[in-house]
């Protein structure tokens, strides 16, 4: 597709700004990731999303094209349980089997 195309289409579908906070315990917490991602995604879908897009597998998940580093420095660790993702006004911790809303 043309660039002016593919602008448009992100337009017209709708898209969410999803951010991805890391708990740093007495370190506090940060932002490290924004994700842009389709509205019409379901917020489970999202979550899974922010998760799988924000953990390093076979590269480090921050030199991704699909995520916006947030971070300052060489590295950040991979989202991990206890860390949060926030969507729109409503935020999620991530826990040992899922997601809770904070």
């Amino acid at each position: 597709m043309s660039k002016k195309l593919d602008a448009l289409m992100k337009t017209l579908e709708g898209r969410d700004k999803v951010a991805v906070i890391h708990d740093n315990g007495p370190g506090g917490v940060n932002t490290v990731a924004l994700i842009d991602m389709k509205k019409s995604l379901t917020t489970t879908d999202k979550l899974e999303l922010a998760f799988r897009l924000t953990n390093s597998i076979d590269d480090a998940w921050y030199n991704s094209k699909e995520v916006i580093k947030m971070f300052e420095g060489a590295g950040c660790r991979s989202t991990m349980v206890g860390d949060m993702v926030l969507i729109g006004t409503e935020k999620f911790k991530c826990e040992p089997n899922g997601w809770s809303k904070i």
